[in-house]
């Protein structure tokens, strides 16, 4: 049974002028899980919830600093960006090579991700309808576990630097139901390579990843996608690289969007020639006006 308490709020400085940074905390099976997010204006009601997960190893307040330009947009928006914490640091993804803690004591990421749910219905009458999963790394990973195994409660999700586990790295049971998914990743990433293998960082196995393309027919595929994607290229912010962005896009009416960032040259990093959260709020919103 969840149990849920609430620890005293406590109003960080914010990285937003006139915004507030609100930490909080859940019991989820005797682990107190921190989230942190912005807080909305009091008259703003059903607004869209995202999830913005930090990779292995990470922090929350590594993503609070990466959204910066997100959080501005907010307010007029009507949207709560949420930040949550791994356990120890990590998530309970897909991945069953993962000598993570959170992974080896089969930390219940589902009872997380849905009790917060429920606290922002509850406190804050959000929109239930338009939540929506990102993340960067291992924080892609994870967001690939709610697109597989709580599609229902997603309306989208978008996935930086990640590739799926290859099937016999794969400990999740996939519902097979349809989403909405973005991929972005980079053809020189060293860490999760491109075309798949293993994913290579420091204190911790993972196991292998598919390829990118591999990836990216798995969502188009149980979204109902034949053929080819439609390709066009994004608008470059920093021309002083080497680096451009290609756009493959599966779409039509009246059934979840498909669409991977092909970063021509991009490694394991944040980029300056595209804002990736930005990019990926871009695609939510599409997901519910059209």
């Amino acid at each position: 049974m969840l149990k849920k308490l609430l620890l005293t709020l406590t109003v960080f400085s914010c990285f937003v002028a006139k915004a507030q940074v609100v930490k909080d905390s859940l019991l989820i099976d005797n682990h107190y899980r921190v989230f942190y997010f912005n807080k909305p204006e009091p008259s703003n009601t059903g607004s869209s919830l995202i999830f913005a997960m930090h990779g292995s190893g990470g922090r929350p307040e590594d993503i609070l600093e990466r959204t910066k330009n997100l959080q501005t947009r907010a307010a007029s928006e009507n949207f709560i960006l949420v930040c949550p914490g791994g356990y120890k640091k990590y998530w309970n993804e897909c991945r069953k090579a993962s000598t993570a803690d959170a992974n080896v004591e089969n930390i219940n990421e589902e009872a997380f991700f849905t009790a917060m749910i429920d606290y922002f219905k509850k406190g804050y009458k959000i929109n239930d309808k338009h939540v929506f999963a990102t993340g960067f790394s291992g924080g892609g990973h994870m967001t690939y576990k709610l697109g597989l195994t709580m599609p229902g409660k997603f309306r989208a999700i978008s996935a930086i630097v990640a590739n799926l586990p290859t099937p016999d790295n794969m400990d999740c049971s996939p519902v097979g139901v349809p989403i909405a998914t973005m991929i972005i990743n980079g053809t020189a990433d060293s860490v999760n390579p491109y075309e798949g293998g293993d994913v290579n960082i420091p204190n911790v196995k993972l196991g292998k990843v598919r390829a990118t393309e591999q990836s990216f027919r798995y969502w188009a595929t149980l979204d109902g996608y034949k053929g080819e994607p439609v390709k066009s290229m994004m608008p470059d912010a920093d021309t002083s690289n080497n680096i451009t962005v290609e756009k493959y896009t599966f779409k039509r009416k009246n059934a979840p969007e498909v669409t991977l960032l092909k970063v021509i040259n991009g490694q394991h990093q944040f980029l300056t020639d595209i804002d990736v959260f930005g990019e990926s709020w871009a695609f939510f919103k599409r997901q519910i006006s059209e």
